[in-house]
């Protein structure tokens, strides 16, 4: 029997908000000495009430926009209720019915939900022991969930390829996955070809961070469950871990149902409302996002889609591009092919210092013509006895004229041509 994956994500992003989610504790929590960016609030210390950043949930509304996401006008944070070293409360604020964002789409993946919570603090097994940093407990944490359509781990890359995209032209998170600041979850089960009915379970890949780990981490889940599927056998339904080392899963725990957390509303925080003004005010932020930009650049610049596919990659290299642009001295052509292929530093090479450099390269390029052709025999008529010897084998005479055609040519030559040209006529 031939069968298709059934693929739904959840992401996690940690917003860069200078405060945490419900406490005024730094958020900031990268390598910092551990335990040292807490307060009662998110040590969850009696007396200590949570206060929502709202930052936060401008930003999380700002994604769902992004996403083409509708923007209830009511939203409330909930209780999610479940025992873990790393939940100093034994609770999560998070959302549950009645999310910042709904019914989205990216790309071909639509988008069921966006929603924000609070993150756990970090477990650090170490020597036989398991040490536990709270800095990270309370950092605003968006979750983007995704509805399960995608059918193929090429297809999940490239979705969250585009999502990162998205929040980094957004500047609410560095998105760093090598910091956790972006955690990737595929839920991946497998069906027979041409079933429309969702598979009875479905197995959770926990805190991938990278985009071809996840690749991998779906190639292998659908390859084990089509192999379990075939002994008449149905997968657990679980959450597992991707191990690098081994390029597998490992099982982690049998995979909670929503009932299971028992989810209430947070009665320490009343609910939200907002209204259409409000909502419009956030849209009215939004810069052009990846997609429109590379469709513009390849129709304004006249670039082809590998090129502007490139300089739209990042909103700062995007926006270098056209600080080039708007000094008029450089096609955007030449300027595209110059930024890719010389892999310019952005950081370190001011935009008027580019168009600069390129207008001078080129105007080097131009001497290699006729005007080159022609000091090249003034030169030659002037010392016919280095001619000569040059003739006589004396090849390192070439040095000198080459020398004598720069000096005339103020130093603009380019002295791998000057050298081509002038064996043309000696």
């Amino acid at each position: 029997m031939n069968y298709e994956p059934v693929i739904g994500m959840e992401i996690h992003v940690e917003l860069a908000t200078r405060s945490k989610m419900f406490c005024g504790c730094p958020s900031n929590h990268f390598a910092k000495v551990p335990n040292t960016q807490t307060c009662p609030v998110c040590l969850a210390m009696p007396g200590g009430l949570p206060v929502p950043n709202k930052k936060a949930i401008e930003w999380t509304i700002k994604l769902g926009l992004a996403l083409g996401c509708e923007i209830p006008l009511f939203s409330k944070f909930d209780r999610k209720n479940y025992f873990y070293p790393d939940l100093p409360k034994g609770y999560q604020i998070s959302q549950y019915d009645q999310p910042l964002a709904i019914h989205g789409k990216l790309g071909d993946v639509r988008i069921h939900r966006v929603h924000l919570e609070e993150d756990t603090g970090k477990l650090v097994h170490s020597n036989n022991m398991t040490l536990i940093d709270f800095n990270r407990s309370g950092v605003p944490l968006v979750e983007i969930v995704t509805e399960p359509d995608i059918r193929s781990g090429d297809q999940a890359k490239e979705f969250l390829k585009k999502l990162y995209q998205v929040v980094r032209y957004l500047g609410i998170s560095d998105a760093d996955m090598e910091k956790g600041s972006m955690r990737l979850e595929p839920n991946i089960s497998v069906r027979p070809m041409g079933s429309k009915t969702l598979p009875k379970y479905k197995v959770e890949v926990k805190n991938i961070n990278s985009f071809n780990f996840v690749k991998k981490a779906i190639e292998y889940e659908v390859k084990r469950h089509i192999d379990l599927l075939e002994q008449g056998r149905t997968p657990v339904q679980e959450t597992r871990g991707w191990m690098e080392g081994n390029n597998e899963t490992v099982s982690q725990r049998i995979k909670e149902e929503a009932n299971d957390y028992r989810y209430f509303p947070e009665p320490d925080i009343p609910p939200m409302r907002w209204d259409s003004v409000f909502v419009n005010g956030i849209k009215a932020q939004l810069p052009e996002l990846p997609e429109a930009r590379n469709t513009r650049f390849m129709k304004e610049y006249a670039l082809n889609a590998y090129d502007s596919g490139l300089l739209t990659d990042s909103r700062e290299l995007a926006d270098y591009f056209e600080e080039c642009v708007k000094l008029k001295s450089v096609s955007p052509k030449k300027l595209a092919n110059w930024i890719i292929n010389k892999k310019v530093n952005i950081d370190d090479v001011l935009p008027a210092t580019l168009v600069k450099s390129i207008v001078q390269a080129s105007a080097v390029a131009t001497i290699s013509d006729t005007e080159l052709e022609n000091v090249i025999q003034r030169v030659i008529g002037e010392n016919p006895k280095a001619v000569a010897d040059y003739k006589k084998g004396k090849t390192q005479v070439l040095g000198f004229l080459i020398g004598m055609v720069m000096k005339q040519l103020k130093g603009k030559g380019n002295p791998e041509s000057i050298k081509k040209t002038f064996q043309l006529y000696i």
